[in-house]
């Protein structure tokens, strides 16, 4: 039996696939100890005997890298760099978060100076060595580190990328003086390219966090044994827990990388290929583009800082049915980014919260019905939401509805906003594509955001409430391998690229084979990162060997992407290979047929005039025709179908919306 497992700040979600079929689970979250949610969550499904036996197959995305490092709660690491590079992370990039604050106040340095330590060693940037690593120097270093004491060593040195020799030896040292003591990351094993201050930072990050996620996933794996354990990656593939408890960066967006999986295999069955996505959970909203494919960037951020790994290009905003409404100095009314949380959680779970949040005002208004159970056994405490709600239209001077409609308003515009950073402001009409939601809450503002972009046609997909573990079932094994080149395209000697590429090849089957996968079923895609001379930033294109077809291609996706192509040269920066096992298929039960299902109830929705049916979706039927407004519950999620919205239910389930 396959078992998906996501992890978010409210809910963790599960999704078993076994001989009879699909089942789904949630379980309160446990932030202080992930692991105890899941393994409750295992419980309370009956599937001890299955884990004992070995009998299932796991694959989990995790957020204990995301949590730490957002709540900056890594370990102790120190950074070691070339003789004189000490402060590169503190001295960072020159841009300016806000252009036009001429006082900005300044992030605090990632390692504090007191943890930078120097080597006198150095390569060129041609990686010939110009200075030696010699014995000494390397006993100084360790001398230095076991007298700070840290937890983890970061190591970057300069152009080590072009030959790792001198940082295998300092991580061969360091390791021999306290065997297994300290977390050690190397540079030339996180992020093997080109930019010091990013290849630095991911370095970093991955020690700092690596601590954390090696002894979750180990805590983890013990509870599950014997059964197998793979992790979800940023980059939308799968790894073994052993190999992902040395990488944390690579881990960061691991359950928003599911969502997409999930929606990018679901929406296909339905024939849609082109979709802008938001996975609105309790704490957050990831807002995705898919056109054809799920797209890649090695430009992402976390917090202040740059992620320069391969992840899935995610824009992530505090926006989710947990985010909390307050009043803001000047009297606005504001929602996000503090959430509640699964402990004490919205004030309608009826766990302690007292802080108005938007799943409070979506049960205030009636979008969330009185009898609705969140996750299929969290009975609503609707008094408490508005007891909640109140004291926030008190403090505003509104009635109790308005204040309601108001926070709603104010996360909708947030997330609108989020949505047009990656259509809009990617050269990309809204209007020509169909909006996908999932998560919990997101079917409960599908209709709002589509109609605030323009856009006629929605979804929402069957499982749409656990869809992110839904997703971990379509991923597959993969490996993204990365090489700096950094060469004009009229130098290159026929046969260099493809060389580069072969060598990466090697190195990735290499690693998927030791984790079990069959490499005779491996596809493999190759990219180059290609820029004009004296850019900062490059554009990807697929792999092509011939110097005249790298340059057409380039000034043609150039001229796509900036309205313009230049007469410079033309640098290919780096070579990128994907490679990725073969999936599992996922076939998602078929509907039966027959008459269509009728509506359990009728509910007051405020705003929406009489009251609107509500539908189990459980009881749908292919084929159905639903006109809004309607209500729609699911053991997971709650989707309101607005006025002036029909939906039509396929033969997996999923709603198709049209805006008539």
């Amino acid at each position: 039996m396959l078992l998906g497992v996501d992890t978010g700040g409210t809910f963790t979600d599960f999704v078993l696939l076994g001989d009879d079929g699909v089942r789904l689970h949630k379980s309160l979250s446990t932030p202080d100890a992930p692991e105890r949610a899941i393994l409750e969550g295992i419980r309370e499904m009956g599937l001890e005997t299955a884990v004992a036996a070995g009998r299932l197959r796991i694959v989990h995305g995790s957020t204990v890298a995301t949590n730490a490092a957002l709540e900056r709660k890594g370990v102790r690491t120190a950074y070691v760099s070339n003789e004189g590079l000490a402060d590169v992370l503190a001295l960072a990039r020159q841009n300016r978060h806000k252009l036009y604050d001429l006082t900005p106040q300044a992030e605090p340095p990632p390692v504090p100076p007191e943890l930078c330590l120097e080597v006198p060693v150095r390569l060129d940037a041609h990686g010939r060595e110009t200075r030696a690593l010699t014995a000494k120097a390397i006993a100084d270093l360790v001398e230095k580190i076991d007298a700070l004491d840290p937890e983890a060593v970061a190591i970057n040195l300069l152009y080590a990328w072009l030959d790792p020799t001198q940082e295998r030896a300092l991580e061969v040292a360091i390791e021999r003086a306290a065997p297994g003591r300290r977390f050690i990351s190397r540079s030339s094993f996180v992020l093997p390219q080109y930019r010091e201050y990013e290849r630095g930072i991911a370095t970093w990050l991955n020690a700092w966090l690596g601590p954390r996620v090696e002894g979750y996933l180990q805590r983890l794996q013990a509870g599950l044994a014997p059964c197998s354990l793979a992790i979800m990656q940023s980059s939308g593939g799968t790894m073994a827990s052993e190999v992902a408890s040395k990488r944390a960066v690579n881990l960061l967006i691991s359950g928003p990388a599911g969502g997409l999986a999930g929606a990018h295999a679901v929406a296909r069955s339905a024939g849609f290929e082109r979709l802008l996505t938001f996975d609105m959970g309790g704490t957050s909203t990831d807002v995705a583009l898919i056109d054809g494919e799920v797209e890649l960037s090695n430009e992402g951020r976390l917090g202040p800082w740059p992620v320069a790994v391969p992840m899935l290009d995610i824009h992530t905003i505090g926006a989710g049915g947990g985010s909390i409404a307050s009043i803001d100095a000047g009297g606005a009314l504001q929602v996000g980014p503090e959430s509640a949380g699964a402990a004490p959680g919205p004030a309608c779970y009826g766990r302690g919260g007292k802080a108005a949040t938007v799943t409070d005002a979506n049960v205030v208004l009636g979008r969330l019905p009185a009898h609705a159970a969140l996750g299929g056994s969290l009975a609503l405490d609707v008094d408490a939401a508005h007891k909640a709600v109140s004291g926030l239209a008190d403090a505003l001077g509104l009635d109790l509805m308005t204040t309601a409609r108001g926070i709603l308003d104010v996360a909708n515009e947030h997330m609108a906003q989020a949505l047009r950073v990656m259509s809009i402001e990617r050269g990309r009409d809204p209007r020509k594509l169909v909006l996908c939601c999932f998560g919990g809450a997101g079917g409960l503002h599908l209709c709002d955001l589509a109609e605030a972009l323009g856009m006629r046609q929605a979804m929402v997909p069957s499982f749409a409430g656990v869809l992110s573990a839904l997703g971990m079932l379509v991923a597959r094994p993969e490996r993204q391998l990365v090489r700096s080149l950094r060469a004009e395209v009229s130098a290159l000697q026929p046969g260099d690229l493809q060389t580069i590429r072969d060598q990466l090849r090697a190195a990735g089957r290499l690693e998927l084979e030791q984790e079990g996968v069959n490499i005779a079923e491996l596809k493999e895609e190759a990219f180059l990162e290609v820029r004009y001379r004296g850019q900062a930033f490059a554009l990807t294109l697929p792999f092509k060997g011939q110097r005249d077809d790298i340059e057409a291609a380039f000034h043609h996706e150039h001229r796509l992407r900036y309205g313009h192509a230049l007469g410079a040269a033309v640098e290919v920066v780096n070579v990128r290979v994907r490679l990725r096992a073969k999936g599992e298929a996922i076939v998602l039960p078929q509907l039966p047929g027959g008459p269509s299902g009728a509506p359990l109830t009728r509910v007051e929705v405020a705003g929406l005039g009489d009251e609107v049916p509500v539908y189990d979706r459980e009881t749908l039927c292919e084929g159905q025709h639903i006109m809004g407004p309607a209500l729609v519950t699911e053991t997971t999620a709650t989707s309101l179908i607005a006025s002036g919205w029909l939906a039509v239910v396929d033969g997996v389930g999923n709603l198709l919306l049209q805006r008539s």
